[in-house]
This record gives structure tokens, C-alpha cells and sequence, in this order.
């Protein structure tokens, strides 16, 4: 599933083309994704013109004068910014009409989602309810601690929950806990205030790294140029179950979490 570095990685891909752009319109070919997508699609964006294109945890939102289009990655969903006449494939579900290119959505699973709002963001049912942008001042070690201090569920599963931060999926989650020293059973709870401030500043880190070697790509996910993302090549501890540590050389072990795998090294993060 792209997570926060590949939804970003797309934003920076898909904004130069689209801001400032005006829509001719929408081509619907499949709208059966997570949620229904607005019937009238091609009628709402025709003639609009792109304020800006910005990203709330894993939600793509380009703003409108009159409202804003949700665009959710899902497990398998890509955008790309292609000539209008370019051969329409199996899963190319959505056209953003730009004139001579359109901007192009792929989605073989179909777990993703376009969807039109209107009024502020704030108050849309997929986004209020989101904690802080692990990016910005709005996340650090003071405010992690405060949101898990009467959490009892291991540490792991309490980062990946979006209403303490958003966007720190399973990928991202088990690296930064890696470079805390942290490991990923530990009770949320249980963490200093010292250990917070560290695995805040290596979620910031981590997802920093993703973002500028273009996210990861494990299966579906490529960029907007159609281009694999390369931070897969640099992972420590993720789908890494019985090879050296980077560090300590010691066998990187493997469990199960909330039906996720977890990988973590016994040495460089100590129960």
C-alpha cells in the first residue's frame, strides 16, 4: 500500500502540471473503487481551475475555488500525467482532462477513492478526526508522549494509528523503531519521554529519506512518470527476516502484529 513518502512523492509529481491548469473535465471508465465516485465528476471540474495541490496524511487534495477532489492511492492506485492519446489500459479507471495530456488513475485492486467535497477540509469525515503531520513542528517527542502515555498496546501498532500520527504505515513504522532502538512489542506507554523524542525525530528522519529516493516500491506503486521509487534498496530491519543487521550483524528476526509483519534486531533493540 503507498504510504505517506509515495502519496508524497506523487503530490510533487502530479502539482506542476495541475496548478494553475483549468480542467476540461472528468472520463469516468470504472467508478467503483472504495466509495462511489460522484457520477457527475465531469461536470463538476469542467472548467475549474487548480488553486493548489496539497497532501493530508495519505489524501491527495487539489483545491478548486468551489471545493476539492479527495484522491486516495488505495493498495494499488497511481497517478500519471500522460499525452490525452495514450492507449487507455485494463485498470485506468479516471481521466483528469488537461487538454492535450490527461492526468491518468490506475487502480487494479480498486481500494482507492476520488471523491468531490465542499467546504472546509477540516470538517470532511475521512480527515478530521487525523492527528498531526509527522513533517511538521506540529509533531515532536512532547506530543508523542502526551498521546501515548495511557496507551497499553505495543508501540508499533500505536504509531501506525492515524489519530496519534498520520501516515507512519508498516513500512516506515518498523524502520524508524529500528533507529530509536525501540522494539516493536514494547507498551506504548512504557516509553520515556527521551525515547519519544527519539523515535519522533527517526519517523521524521525515515520519512524524509523515503520521500527524496522517491518512496518505496514493493509491488504496484510507481511514480508519476511511471518510475519505481528506490528507498526499498536502504531498509534495515523491513523484509529483512534473517539477514545480518546493518549494525550489529545479528540475524534481523520477524514476528506478527495486528496482522502485520514486524521485523526488528534483538541486539539493536533490546525488549
Amino acid at each position: 500500500m503507498p504510504e505517506l513518502p509515495e502519496v508524497e512523492t506523487t503530490r510533487r509529481g502530479v502539482a506542476p502540471y495541475l496548478d494553475g491548469a483549468t480542467l476540461q473535465g472528468a472520463i469516468v471508465r470504472d467508478g467503483r473503487l472504495r466509495w462511489p465516485v460522484p457520477p457527475q465528476l465531469d461536470a463538476i471540474l469542467s472548467g475549474l481551475t487548480v488553486r493548489a495541490v496539497t497532501r493530508r496524511a495519505k489524501y491527495l487534495i487539489i483545491h478548486f475555488d468551489s471545493g476539492s477532489l479527495l484522491i486516495h492511492l488505495g493498495m494499488s492506485g497511481s497517478l500519471r500525467y500522460v499525452p490525452a492519446t495514450t492507449p487507455v489500459q485494463k485498470h485506468d479507471h479516471i481521466d483528469l482532462k488537461l487538454g492535450s495530456h490527461v492526468l491518468r488513475y490506475r487502480d487494479p485492486r480498486r481500494f482507492g477513492a476520488m471523491l468531490w467535497h465542499v467546504g472546509p477540509l477540516e470538517f470532511h469525515p475521512l480527515l478530521q478526526a487525523l492527528g498531526p503531520e509527522p513533517l511538521t513542528d506540529d509533531f515532536n517527542g512532547d506530543v508523542l508522549h502526551a498521546a501515548i502515555s495511557k496507551r497499553s498496546a505495543a508501540i508499533k501498532l500505536v504509531i501506525m494509528d492515524n489519530h496519534v500520527v498520520v501516515g507512519v504505515g508498516n513500512i516506515y513504522a518498523n524502520e524508524s523503531l529500528f533507529h530509536a532502538g525501540i522494539h516493536p512489542t514494547r507498551a506504548a506507554c512504557e516509553l520515556s519521554r527521551a525515547d519519544c523524542q527519539a523515535l519522533a525525530t527517526e519517523i521524521k528522519r525515515v520519512l524524509a529519506l523515503a520521500i527524496e529516493a522517491g518512496g518505496s516500491t514493493l509491488r504496484d506503486f510507481v511514480n508519476t512518470e511511471g518510475k519505481s521509487g528506490y528507498f526499498q534498496q536502504d531498509y534495515y530491519v523491513y523484509d529483512r527476516q534473517e539477514q545480518a543487521c546493518r549494525i550489529c550483524s545479528s540475524p534481523i528476526r520477524q514476528i506478527r502484529q495486528g496482522q502485520r509483519s514486524s521485523y526488528y534486531c534483538p541486539l539493536c533493540q533490546p525488549c
